[in-house]
């Protein structure tokens, strides 16, 4: 069991990539080309990788204080009218590029609010998608969809499950009524128990929940209460974030007055609290932020030496092209990473014009691709098997990474990381700064470029 050692979150808690790629979306530039991501779709065609897809929908009935996406607030639906029909023009044309038998093993809808759209555009969205990719009828596939839950009621969960989402995520964040208040996100507890009673009444395969720590007028206490109402409902996932308070950068969150924030202390107390409270309801720390059930997928894929990340989180599958949709979205096709443009007029010119919406991204080299497959596999696999790295890479992992030596000694002697056989191995009590761990192997780390990442923990 892990454990929460506030002293060890002081000193490698800082800010630090989250890895959800390498290197990250930090250091992506505009040099890649249409050419490019040519290249790289073809290679995944004549390999028949499998594919996830991912769908941005970045519309959102009313602002949240805290929050950071990339979204557009607005009450009126007829907003996303023109956009539902740009993304049905990039769907196609990013098909034909893409060979129909390539199975779609997971999808994913974020934001925003997809629950923003109406259930026609849902469902239009998705028989769209069905036409031109292979969706998986037998209900295997991961599908998820991110849901607010003031934007659902019965029929539209069942809806979401009669057309192929098995997993949902919610946004449930704090519990306590002066929070929610404070953020603009006013939704009962009542209103969150009653979607999870119509959601396991349609056996969804399972369900997340958003929690953040750190956020006005939240205590110690506080959150607590709010976890153990939520550990009640017995969600399979639950995250646990940190709110960064960036009113420089994010202008929204000026809302909130700095004097009703908790302190770094208190928000550490927070932290241990709700850790040690997750361990003892049975919950497992998969890695960061997230928590699951011993019986979940999650949980048995790091159990298993399966486990992967990409731009949606940990995921199941680590083999498969992802696909990304709409305003901002990021594709990863192997040894290319490709953003589509922020702005929602220039990612809609681009589709005008029949391009693949593409405003900057990376081409990865060997060297990029040999590090990422330490760093994602050291963080989800929790160990490193130096002769495997040997037979895959065709060098040594001491001589390759002699510079890292040093700060690898530092994290044995802590115990955070041991040798066992042949292979490097992240302790328990190491798991909880993790990211800070696989941080030496990242070459593109850049110093000055704190700010721009999340805490660690």
């Amino acid at each position: 069991m892990t454990v929460w050692n506030p002293d060890l979150i002081r000193q490698y808690g800082g800010p630090g990539a989250r890895y959800t790629s390498y290197p990250a979306a930090t250091r992506f530039h505009e040099e890649v080309s249409l050419g490019d991501v040519q290249r790289s779709v073809a290679a995944g065609n004549r390999a028949h990788r499998n594919l996830s897809l991912y769908c941005h929908i970045p519309f959102c009935a009313s602002v949240c204080y805290y929050c950071a996406c990339n979204r557009v607030i607005t009450a009126n639906r007829e907003r996303a009218l023109p956009y539902i029909a740009h993304l049905k023009t990039e769907i196609r044309q990013k098909a034909a590029l893409i060979d129909r038998q390539r199975p779609v093993v997971q999808m994913h809808w974020g934001g925003g609010t997809p629950t923003f759209l109406s259930d026609a555009q849902i469902t239009e969205l998705v028989y769209e998608l069905a036409r031109y990719f292979h969706l998986l009828e037998d209900d295997r596939g991961d599908y998820a969809i991110e849901i607010d839950p003031r934007t659902v009621d019965r029929a539209r969960l069942g809806l979401l499950r009669g057309l192929g989402f098995n997993r949902l995520s919610l946004g449930v964040q704090d519990l306590d009524p002066r929070v929610q208040q404070a953020v603009n996100r006013v939704q009962p507890v009542a209103m969150i128990r009653r979607v999870f009673e119509d959601a396991r009444a349609f056996d969804f395969h399972s369900i997340n929940a958003d929690l953040i720590y750190g956020l006005p007028w939240q205590s110690e206490t506080s959150l607590a209460h709010s976890l153990e109402q939520l550990i009640a409902l017995r969600p399979e996932r639950i995250s646990l974030y940190n709110y960064a308070h960036l009113p420089a950068r994010f202008k929204i969150q000026r809302q909130i007055p700095e004097r009703t924030l908790p302190s770094p202390e208190e928000k550490l107390a927070m932290l241990v609290r709700a850790g040690g409270m997750l361990q003892e309801a049975g919950y497992e720390l998969i890695g960061m932020d997230h928590f699951a059930l011993p019986d979940d997928d999650l949980a048995r894929a790091r159990r298993e030496g399966t486990l992967h990340r990409n731009f949606q989180g940990y995921t199941l599958h680590g083999d498969a092209d992802l696909i990304g949709f709409g305003v901002s979205a990021i594709s990863d096709l192997h040894d290319l990473y490709a953003q589509a443009p922020k702005r929602i007029e220039d990612w809609q010119d681009s589709v005008t014009k029949g391009d693949w919406p593409l405003e900057r991204g990376y081409l990865l080299n060997r060297d990029d691709r040999l590090r990422r497959w330490v760093i994602i596999g050291f963080l989800c696999q929790l160990r490193l098997d130096l002769a495997e790295f040997r037979q895959v890479w065709g060098v040594d992992f001491v001589d390759y990474f002699n510079d890292v030596l040093p700060q690898l000694a530092v994290f044995e002697k802590q115990g955070l990381i041991a040798m066992q056989d042949s292979a490097l191995v992240i302790t328990d009590a190491g798991r909880l700064v993790a990211r800070a761990l696989v941080m030496p192997f990242d070459n593109h780390r850049d110093p000055t470029a704190g700010e721009r990442f999340s805490r660690i923990i």
